[in-house]
């Protein structure tokens, strides 16, 4: 650092006394510091009162720019040691994921403060991230104090379309079906809802069973009624053990009679007009079979997983496989479910709490069923962050390559895709008419250096890319995987270019 001022110090002296301090008169630099910094009184003639002044400024923007320099330097520490810490999920350090936020450095105290924001409040490794962020940057030698802050991030759908407002809100929504009845696929939705609860996530149960409703059965509200908002005529769900819930069989009916349509209309309208306000997961207590019902379901939500319910019978198991090949023909189980087998054993302690209003996590946080529950919870939250991560950037456009770059969830293969070729690949009813087939996107109709001005996920299957025109392209995995591949992709520009 004092090769970079001295020379400067003295350039400074000569051009504005012309003369330097005569001898016993402060000749050392380090004397005239010393005066600087210890602010004595000046005793000194005029001319040499200007030349201390000057040297008091000088040394005071030299010490602001060391400062500007030690605190990118302790910052640059602090970073460097919270990289050491690798989110398991993701295999990424928490720097990189982005996670650190807020950070704050009073290096003359030797006090750093800030948050680490994670995906989900429910995050099973966020005590040991504490810890480690705590102990890592508390090995610098600088630091005395250190002060960590947890959060997460606002809750918020994998999804680009237009929802619903109930559902704007909803980070993860997650299917729990059998389409065999009587398999325990409603205990296992409730006790899943409050493990995830119990992690600390915001939670709400819906109950999709119109026709036999289970919900009011295995939970004891002490408001059995759901009410309307009558400004905006949305629903208000009930609470019990601070997790939200809503049902047909709250709503004074008890069970439905009445055909298909008239049930799908009532699902949608119970799930999508509730104020569900921000939840980290949603889960969706599908009723058994594979109909309109269920596919309305699957097509209208964002679904980000599914917990397929079986028992070990051949005829419980057929109905199952049913169902789990619904499931991969809307891209939820196939390619993004959860590969995990949990045994829960059948018990009558288990059975019993379903009938008794509490359930069985609640009522035995420590035993057996609510630890097999709580692997279970633990699994559906690594997994959800996962997709997320996954799906976030499965799509996205390199500016300085001008290419979309394509690696679906759960693939290792990478490849570019040039805009225009995407652009006139779109098989909508605006570019393709729907009764002949015949293109009415041509060719020229899309300009060569076209780029996407924006891409977001929408849900788990495609993305929806918004061009310069205002087009808003939905561009599905499977159809990206079939489109002519940039083979020689282009350097990277550089900078500026």
């Amino acid at each position: 650092m004092q090769l970079l001022y001295a020379p400067t110090w003295h350039s400074l002296c000569l051009q504005s006394l012309h003369t330097r301090p005569k001898e016993g008169w402060f000749s050392s630099l380090d004397q005239w510091r010393h005066l600087s910094v210890y602010n004595q009184p000046c005793k000194l003639p005029p001319r040499k009162c200007f030349y201390l002044k000057r040297t008091r400024a000088l040394n005071s923007s030299i010490q602001a720019g060391d400062s500007a320099v030690s605190t990118r330097n302790a910052e640059s520490d602090v970073l460097k040691a919270l990289s050491q810490i690798i989110d398991p999920d993701f295999g990424t350090d928490i720097v990189s994921c982005g996670f650190v936020k807020d950070l704050n450095i009073v290096e003359a105290k030797g006090e750093v403060s800030f948050r680490l924001e994670l995906t989900t409040p429910a995050c099973p490794v966020k005590d040991m991230f504490e810890q480690k962020a705590n102990e890592v940057v508390a090995l610098l030698p600088w630091v005395k104090n250190v002060k960590v802050t947890m959060s997460a991030q606002p809750a918020r759908p994998v999804y680009a379309g237009q929802l619903p407002q109930g559902l704007q809100t909803i980070s993860n929504i997650i299917a729990v079906s059998s389409c065999k009845g009587g398999v325990g696929k409603s205990t296992v939705a409730v006790n899943l809802a409050y493990t995830l609860a119990g992690m600390g996530a915001r939670v709400g149960i819906f109950d999709a069973d119109v026709y036999g409703p289970s919900l009011p059965t295995m939970v004891s509200p002490g408001n059995r009624l759901l009410e309307m908002n009558p400004e905006k005529k949305t629903i208000i769900p009930t609470e019990y053990l601070g997790v939200k819930l809503v049902s047909f069989g709250f709503a004074g009916q008890g069970r439905a009679i009445m055909r298909g349509p008239m049930v799908s209309g009532v699902i949608n309208q119970l799930l999508t007009t509730t104020e569900w306000g921000e939840l980290d997961y949603l889960v969706i207590d599908m009723p058994p079979g594979t109909g309109d019902i269920q596919l309305t379901l699957c097509q209208v939500v964002p679904l980000t997983a599914a917990v397929i319910v079986t028992t070990p019978q051949k005829l419980a198991f057929i109905d199952v496989a049913k169902g789990v090949r619904m499931f991969s023909k809307l891209k939820v189980v196939q390619q993004f479910g959860i590969p995990h087998l949990f045994d829960l054993p059948i018990r009558p302690t288990l059975s019993a709490s379903g009938d008794s209003g509490m359930p069985e996590v609640a009522a035995d946080p420590q035993g057996e069923v609510a630890k097999i529950f709580q692997d279970l919870g633990i699994c559906v939250v690594q997994q959800c962050a996962k997709i997320r991560q996954q799906v976030s950037t499965a799509v996205t456009y390199d500016k300085s390559i001008k290419a979309i770059k394509v690696k679906v969830p759960d693939s290792e293969e990478e490849f570019f895709l040039h805009p225009a070729t995407v652009r006139r690949n779109d098989r909508s009813a605006q570019s393709v008419d729907e009764w002949t087939g015949e293109q009415k996107l041509q060719f020229a109709d899309v300009p060569e250096d076209i780029e996407p001005e924006e891409i977001q996920p929408m849900g788990n299957y495609a993305v929806q890319i918004t061009w310069p025109d205002g087009f808003s392209q939905i561009a599905p995995y499977d159809q990206l995987q079939t489109i002519e591949r940039l083979v020689d992709v282009p350097e990277p520009a550089p900078i500026g270019a």
